[in-house]
This record gives structure tokens, C-alpha cells and sequence, in this order.
């Protein structure tokens, strides 16, 4: 997936997208098993800001314990989705930054955020002209945007 926005020609309305069952929601699985709780996205949501120690990370989540906190750390570090830096050893002191698999949950955690909001607040927006960026399905190969039903008979989409 990519976060993207250009013009795309409308196309017929009457193209459909194919789903196909999941042989097992491997994948989703995994996600949630390294960060399917809700103080390892905020977590992650802080660190996509930076890298953030123990104590920053601690005044931004006020609510989450000490030993949560410092349990999800641990977990997160585990999963390779974040890494801790030692800058201090007496006492010991580490600074936390996402390692590139967490950076890439940038666009899903803004998505969430987003579908969670009641408001329907736009997302990101581009720096240069200020529009709202939207998420959108973009295939590498053939260079286009893959919008439901905007698509021809031979751009059916599967999700297997």
C-alpha cells in the first residue's frame, strides 16, 4: 500500500472486486500478536514523533502504569518494532525509536485514528498545497491506482 494522490481516469462502474476466503488470517495474526493491545499503538503513535525516553514516553501515556509500560517496551523490542538505545549507564538510561517495521505502521495507525474519530477529521495533509493525502490501493507493476469499483472487468482485485 501506498500513500499517494494523483489523478486517475474514471473508469466503468459496473467492474467488481473479486474476494476470495482467506486460507488463514496469518498475517493478522501475527500484527496483533507484536502489537494488538491498546497501549503498543499508542506507543508507537508516540514514537512515529521521534525517539522518546522511558520518562517522555511516560508524560505522553500518563495513564499507563510503569510496569506496563515498561513490559510493552520489552514486548515491542521483542517483535522488532521498536529498539532501545543505552545513553546512560549509571543508571541505565535508553532511548526508544521505531525501527523500520514500526515506521511502517505510520499509514495504518493514521487510518485507524481516523475510522475511530466521530468527527470524520481528515488525515495528513500534503505540506506544499495543504490537501488532505488520502490512502489509496496502487499496483507497482502496472503504474495505477486500484479504486473499487472504478475498475474494468480484467482489474479484478483479490484478496487472497
Amino acid at each position: 500500500m501506498a500513500l499517494i494522490q494523483t489523478a486517475v481516469p474514471r473508469q466503468r462502474q459496473d467492474a467488481k472486486v473479486t474476494e476470495s476466503p482467506l486460507p488463514s488470517p496469518e498475517g493478522l495474526t501475527t500484527a496483533l500478536e507484536r502489537v494488538g493491545d491498546r497501549w503498543a499503538l499508542l506507543l508507537v503513535e508516540a514514537l512515529l514523533q521521534g525517539p522518546r525516553r522511558y520518562s517522555d514516553l511516560k508524560r505522553e501515556l500518563p495513564a499507563i502504569a510503569s510496569n506496563v509500560l515498561t513490559e510493552r517496551l520489552r514486548r515491542l523490542e521483542a517483535a522488532g518494532v521498536l529498539q532501545g538505545q543505552r545513553y546512560s549507564d549509571r543508571p541505565p538510561r535508553v532511548e526508544y525509536r521505531l525501527t523500520p517495521a514500526g515506521q511502517g505502521l505510520a499509514g495504518v495507525i493514521d487510518e485507524l485514528g481516523r475510522w475511530g474519530r466521530a468527527d470524520g477529521a481528515p488525515g495528513p495533509s500534503h505540506r506544499r498545497c495543504g490537501t488532505p493525502m488520502e490512502l489509496r490501493w496502487y499496483c507497482p507493476t502496472c503504474d495505477q491506482l486500484v479504486v473499487p469499483g472504478e475498475l474494468t472487468p480484467d482489474d479484478d482485485v483479490v484478496f487472497a
